[in-house]
């Protein structure tokens, strides 16, 4: 395994233990580390990279640095409209760069996010209308990196079961599960704003929040994934 990806597994485990246990000062020591190390990785292991797609993935990861440091506290309004705000950048750069690697929408994928985000919009105006409209925004986002990394054009030689790539060991097949993976996690951000009282579920909550998170990010933001020619390898 590649070295600065490991240290990124390591960071993930600590944040989620953070999380899960109350101990934010863990979270403060670890998350911010996460996307650095992912960018490291991108730096070392790169270099089939074409600049423009390096440059999107790096800002991309920049992005996201800001997001997790502001979502360190997740209730507190203003700082989650101000990290939606920078993943929704983190998402922009991720679909730039599968609409380079020849990720397009297709109906079968599209419609059934589409619902899915008409329904966490009316959700969260009828719940929480102070930050329906910027998490509405950014869900938008989200959809469509989700529906980009899902075209099965995307890994060509993967095998596809319901027009979703099935993971394998080209890179490329994993996308699609760590957009899904995404989409989960900021779902559960969703309901754990409204529906979560009690401590202990808060906590559980935003322990497997984090967890489909870096599991998310671990997938996508691979460069051998989006190299000009996809390096299949196992990790």
């Amino acid at each position: 395994m590649r070295p600065f990806r490991a240290g990124f597994l390591v960071a993930a485990a600590v944040t989620v233990f953070g999380a899960v246990t109350g101990r934010e000062k863990l979270q403060w020591l670890a998350k911010p580390l996460l996307m650095p190390l992912l960018a490291a990785d991108v730096a070392l292991d790169g270099a089939e990279l074409d600049p423009a797609d390096r440059a999107l993935l790096l800002g991309s990861l920049g992005a996201a640095t800001v997001g997790d440091v502001l979502l360190i506290d997740p209730d507190n309004d203003r700082r989650l409209i101000a990290g939606a705000s920078s993943f929704a950048v983190m998402q922009t750069g991720y679909s730039a760069l599968w609409w380079r690697r020849g990720g397009r929408p297709h109906a079968a994928v599209a419609v059934p996010r589409l619902i899915a985000w008409l329904g966490a919009g009316a959700l969260l105006r009828a719940k929480a209308p102070g930050v329906a409209a910027p998490l509405a925004a950014y869900g938008a986002t989200l959809g469509t990196a989700a529906v980009l990394a899902s075209d099965p054009d995307v890994a060509p030689h993967a095998k596809t079961v319901a027009g979703v790539n099935v993971p394998g060991a080209d890179p490329r097949s994993r996308l699609g599960v760590g957009a899904l993976l995404f989409t989960v996690s900021d779902g559960l951000i969703v309901l754990r704003r409204l529906f979560a009282r009690g401590e202990r579920s808060r906590r559980v909550t935003e322990g497997v929040i984090l967890s489909t998170y870096a599991a998310a990010q671990y997938l996508l933001a691979d460069p051998r994934a989006h190299a000009k020619v996809a390096v299949a390898v196992s990790e």
